[in-house]
């Protein structure tokens, strides 16, 4: 009885070679028609790409009885890599699982039919907005920028002292939706420009809002101690803003940003509060220092009594930063001539 043959695997049905770019996406993909397949600058090579630095017959793919495929070098100067391994001319190597080799400085990937094909990805579909939404967030901030100038100058004031209040927060808000926009078309490759923007006015506009009504609902409310948001707003807002940004950039690293982003905000507030150990307060101040008009006032008024007792506690701080600066002050030298 003769011994059996060694099994001889099937070429595969189908196959192309992809010229990755530097990002790693496929720039340019070919179909291998027939085995061996030459790579170089000649016409006459089955898959032929465009770099000087290429011989006109660089490489040879050579699909070897076992089903593997075998990278052969030509007469070639620049040689090529596989598996990080330098090849010259006439070396030869196997393919590794996922069929990456390079030649000279261009890396190229063998793909075939008995390969595992990558999940289908989601196509990313940009929402249908409103028109006039970015326009009117766009309007919005420069009300509220308006009003803040407009309280804060005299009132037969010039044109000229509102136009840097109302141009340099819009010119800073479109130069970062600008730099965000060419983030996702460095890796995106999209240039989504009004959603950046879109998310930035909205983040922006939602804070003004705040700032505005705040104040007006801790007053009404006689609870000063919600002004604390106002010191969190920012910090929080901020994050949460780049976190949306960046998400539309990378997509497919929602977690790691995320946690990056926590960390930072974490590390921030830290030091916000490690800023302020000698104040009375670690965030928002502990009272208003605008009175809104009295007709918001819900909570009933409290007796004089009470802002009395509230106070005693200063009393005794005042009274040791008093006695703490005292000690530490330095005798008054004698004036006095001998």
């Amino acid at each position: 009885m003769s011994s059996a043959e060694p099994s001889v695997a099937p070429p595969p049905a189908a196959a192309v070679v992809e010229l990755l770019g530097h990002d790693g996406r496929v720039a340019l993909v070919q179909r291998v028609t027939r085995w061996p397949v030459r790579i170089g600058r000649s016409p006459v090579c089955d898959i032929v790409l465009d770099d000087a630095h290429l011989a006109g017959e660089h490489a040879e793919l050579q699909l070897a009885a076992d089903g593997r495929v075998q990278l052969r070098l030509l007469d070639t100067r620049n040689g090529g890599a596989v598996a990080g391994k330098r090849l010259a001319s006439g070396d030869e190597a196997t393919l590794p699982a996922g069929g990456a080799f390079q030649l000279a400085g261009q890396s190229l990937r063998l793909r075939t039919s008995a390969d595992e094909l990558a999940p289908e990805q989601a196509l990313f579909v940009q929402p249908v907005r409103h028109w006039a939404l970015l326009p009117a967030l766009l309007l919005v901030m420069l009300f509220f920028q308006w009003v803040d100038r407009w309280s804060a100058v005299d009132p037969d004031a010039r044109w000229v002292d509102y136009a840097t209040p109302l141009l340099g927060p819009l010119a800073f808000v479109l130069g970062w939706a600008g730099l965000w926009s060419l983030a996702s078309k460095l890796f995106q490759h999209r240039f989504p420009f009004t959603t950046h923007l879109r998310r930035a006015l909205l983040v922006i506009v939602g804070l003004q809002v705040l700032e505005w009504v705040l104040p007006g609902v801790a007053y009404a409310l006689s609870l000063p101690r919600l002004m604390v948001l106002d010191s969190l707003a920012l910090p929080l807002a901020g994050a949460a803003l780049i976190a949306w940004h960046a998400h539309l950039v990378w997509p497919g690293a929602r977690r790691t940003l995320n946690v990056g982003i926590a960390a930072l905000l974490l590390l921030g507030l830290g030091l916000q509060v490690g800023g302020r150990q000698e104040q009375q307060y670690m965030f928002g101040p502990p009272y208003l220092a605008a009175l809104p008009p009295p007709a918001l006032r819900l909570a009933s008024p409290k007796p004089p009594e009470t802002l009395i007792e509230s106070l005693k506690p200063l009393k005794a701080e005042l009274a040791r930063q008093a006695r703490k600066d005292n000690d530490g002050a330095e005798p008054e030298e004698d004036g006095g001539g001998e």
